[in-house]
C-alpha cells in the first residue's frame, strides 16, 4: 500500500467512524493450565471494511520507520532486538497482536472517545511513534512488562489521523504478569491486569469498578422458593447468571468475559487451554447487521468480528482463526529461526471461503 492510498484509507475510516458509528470492538480473556501455561486470547471487530489482515513474521534485525502525520514516513526508527510474529490490520506495519520470541505479547484493542494522545511535535519527529505501530515498537524491543513499562516515557505516541478512533494497549510476559496502557491527556497510565480481562472504553479503572454492580451473579442453577405459598423454580441451567448483560457493548462485553473466563474449569495443557479459549470467544462474535440501520450495511463481509486469536506465551505459540475460515491455524515461534528467515507479510486467508467437507454416504 502506498503512503497516500493509505492516508486516503485512514480518511475514509474516520469518517465512517463518525458517521456510522461502526462497531469497533476488540475482547481479550486470558486463561491458564493447571500446568502452569498462559494463554491471552482476544477477538478483533471492524464492520465497516474488510481489514485485510495478515500475519507477519518480522527477523532480528528488521528496520522500522514509524508512519507520521501528513505523510510522513520517517518517524521513530526501530529495529528488531527479538524476532516476532504479529496479525497485522490494513497492512503489514499495523501489527494488532502478536508475540516475540522471548515470550512478551502485545495488542492494540480500540479505545474511542476516553483516550488521547499528545499532539504531534516536528521537534520531536525521531522519538515519535504511530500508535499503530507501537505493538510492533515492543515486540521488537522488549522481553518484559517491566521493559516496556520503563521505555514508554523515551517515545511520543501519535494519531495519524487525529479522527479515527484512539486505543489502548494489553501487555503480557511470560511470567504472567500482564499490563493495560492507556494514554489519556498525552499521558502514559499503565494498569495491572489480574483479571486479565479488556473490551473497550469507558477505561480499564471503571470496567473493572463497574463488575461490583453484578456481584449477584453467580455459576449454576439458583435453587428454588416459596413465595407466599407459590412455588418459583428455574426454567433450566445457568440460572445463577440471569441478568448477565446480553448486548455486545464494551461495559457489557467487559462482563461476560469476567464471568466466562473466571467461571471456566481449568485444563490440564496449554493447547486444552487454547482451544476452551476459543469456545469462550465463540459468545463474542458480532453480526454484521446488528450496529447499522436496515439496509445501511457498508460492506459485505461474513461478520463484524473479523479474526479471533489466542497466543500461548508459555510455549510461544500463537492461533488464530477468521470470519471467512473457522479453521484454527497455529504458528510457532520455536520452529522459526529468526537470525535467518526474511521478513514476511501473508493474507490470513488465501482463499476467502468457509471450506465445507462433503460427507461420503456410500
Amino acid at each position: 500500500m502506498t503512503t497516500s492510498r493509505f492516508f486516503t484509507l485512514m480518511a475514509i475510516v474516520a469518517l465512517t467512524f463518525s458517521q456510522l458509528q461502526t462497531v469497533q470492538a476488540c475482547t481479550g480473556i486470558t486463561l491458564s493450565s493447571r500446568n502452569g501455561a498462559h494463554v491471552l486470547a482476544r477477538t478483533i471487530e471492524w464492520g465497516g471494511s474488510e481489514l485485510n489482515s495478515q500475519y507477519v513474521v518480522v527477523p532480528r534485525g528488521y528496520k522500522q520507520h514509524s508512519f507520521l502525520p501528513g505523510g510522513s514516513t520517517n518517524g521513530l526508527e526501530f529495529m528488531a532486538r527479538y524476532g516476532y510474529v504479529g496479525l497485522s490490520v490494513e497492512q503489514k506495519e499495523f501489527v494488532a497482536e502478536g508475540i516475540n520470541e522471548a515470550g512478551l505479547s502485545a495488542g492494540l484493542f480500540y479505545f474511542p472517545g476516553y483516550g488521547k494522545y499528545e499532539d504531534y511535535n516536528s521537534a520531536n519527529r525521531t522519538t515519535s511513534i504511530a500508535d499503530l505501530q507501537l505493538v510492533s515498537w515492543m515486540l521488537s524491543n522488549f522481553a518484559t512488562v517491566t521493559e516496556v513499562k520503563e521505555a514508554i516515557n523515551k517515545i511520543h505516541v501519535v494519531a495519524i489521523d487525529p479522527r479515527a478512533s484512539t486505543v489502548h494497549w494489553r501487555i503480557a510476559d511470560i511470567t504472567g504478569r500482564q499490563l493495560v496502557l492507556e494514554i489519556v491527556d498525552g499521558q502514559p497510565r499503565f494498569y495491572e491486569n489480574k483479571l486479565g480481562v479488556l473490551t473497550n472504553s469507558p477505561g480499564f479503572e471503571w470496567q473493572i469498578t463497574n463488575l461490583n454492580n453484578y456481584v449477584n451473579l453467580f455459576p449454576g442453577t439458583a435453587e428454588a422458593k416459596s413465595l407466599d405459598g407459590m412455588h418459583l423454580s428455574s426454567f433450566g441451567a445457568g440460572s445463577g447468571f440471569l441478568g448477565i448483560p446480553g448486548d455486545v457493548t464494551p461495559p457489557s462485553r467487559f462482563v461476560r468475559a469476567a464471568f466466562y473466563q473466571t467461571t471456566a474449569p481449568k485444563q490440564s495443557s496449554a493447547l486444552e487451554t487454547v482451544l476452551q479459549s476459543f469456545q469462550i470467544l465463540n459468545n463474542f462474535d458480532i453480526p454484521l447487521g446488528i450496529e447499522f440501520p436496515i439496509g445501511k450495511t457498508p460492506v459485505s463481509i461474513p461478520s463484524a468480528t473479523q479474526w479471533t486469536s489466542a497466543t500461548d506465551v508459555s510455549n510461544r505459540i500463537i492461533y488464530y482463526r477468521t470470519m471467512y475460515n473457522s479453521a484454527i491455524r497455529s504458528i510457532d515461534l520455536n520452529k522459526i529461526d529468526f537470525t535467518r528467515i526474511k521478513f514476511r507479510a501473508v493474507p490470513l486467508d488465501e482463499i476467502k471461503q468457509q471450506p465445507v467437507t462433503a460427507i461420503k454416504i456410500e
